[in-house]
């Protein structure tokens, strides 16, 4: 299997996937912690995490993927959101909590 297809696969069998520093109970980074506290905020419990400092392949190949310089990095429901900034403006205005939300009751 090679990076892309990994990576494509991880996204397309959780709703929701965080590429970021670390993992959701050990942020390594500021902003990947504040992108946890975020979906943690919006009452997601169950989301998938990769941390991409395990692995410098998945770290590239997710910023290439998306198009995207920076982590974290935030899929729901197989589609690019954005970083973490990205996700402080969805937040303020309610978007991300609808989405994680939708994204719930999808499965």
């Amino acid at each position: 299997m090679t990076t892309n297809e990994k990576i494509k696969h991880q996204i397309d069998s959780n709703p929701i996937i965080l590429y970021m520093k670390g993992n959701a109970q050990f942020p390594q980074c500021g902003f990947s912690s504040h992108a946890v506290n975020l979906l943690k905020e919006c009452g997601v419990t169950n989301f998938m995490t990769v941390n991409v400092l395990e692995d410098p392949e998945i770290r590239q190949g997710i910023k290439e993927l998306s198009n995207w310089p920076t982590i974290p990095q935030l899929y729901v429901k197989g589609e690019f959101i954005g970083g973490s900034d990205i996700m402080t403006e969805m937040h303020a205005s309610g978007e991300l909590q609808a989405l994680v939300q939708f994204a719930r009751t999808l499965g």
